[in-house]
């Protein structure tokens, strides 16, 4: 990741007393950079103790998460990775529409065959064994769930960097990201999407038999 994402020239306009304009120089900070100027700026100014105790403060909350989801079942990890991919999965279509995309089932179809090696959300529906309309992300080990969540977010966030308007755009950008995760995972010698189990039961079913939702509080 290079030093431009972290600082976006936004160069600003200024009027003088006689109503001359003047452009000034600024920069709008990713939250990354942000924590870089914090933790070596110096602490004995305010603004940078207390941005300095922010980032602590975050970071020990997601200590706490983690620590919390370690001791969940796999089941419960279900629950919670879907109601992410849901709440991204909705995220990632109001950029999307702003980028210009209208076919929706091909945009995500998009992110499915690359990070499933040219699968479409069908071609997953089948494999499992899906009956018609099933919902395949409910039918997802935790593993699998945030394979995809890293696909969604990624995806949103360089539709954004990249101010994509256009809609073969935006598709494009979606397979490359599913493509670049599945990369990873074969080079960090991890188990292809494709090839992790499905679990026996869907999140449909166990909530219907536990007539509740599985929630970290």
């Amino acid at each position: 990741m290079s030093d431009v994402e972290h600082f976006v020239g936004t160069d600003k306009l200024s009027k003088r007393a006689n109503n001359a304009e003047v452009k000034i120089s600024d920069y709008k900070l990713s939250r990354y950079a942000c924590y870089l100027i914090a933790q070596n700026g110096d602490s004995r100014k305010k603004v940078i103790a207390l941005a300095q105790t922010y980032f602590a403060i975050q970071t020990r909350k997601q200590e706490l998460i983690e620590k919390e989801y370690t001791s969940l079942t796999e089941d419960e990890k279900r629950f919670y990775q879907r109601d992410l991919t849901r709440k991204g999965n909705y995220s990632l279509n109001q950029t999307a529409k702003k980028a210009g995309v209208k076919n929706f089932d091909k945009f995500h179809n998009s992110g499915y065959k690359g990070l499933y090696n040219g699968e479409t959300a069908d071609d997953i529906a089948r494999r499992k064994g899906l009956r018609y309309r099933e919902d395949i992300l409910d039918n997802m080990g935790s593993d699998e769930l945030i394979a995809n969540l890293f696909r969604i977010s990624q995806t949103e966030q360089k539709l954004k960097r990249d101010n994509v308007q256009n809609e073969n755009e935006a598709n494009k950008t979606h397979y490359n990201i599913g493509k670049n995760i599945r990369e990873v995972i074969k080079k960090n010698g991890g188990i292809m999407p494709e090839d992790l189990p499905t679990p026996e039961k869907s999140l449909k079913q166990l909530e219907k038999e536990n007539n509740k939702k599985f929630i970290i509080k």
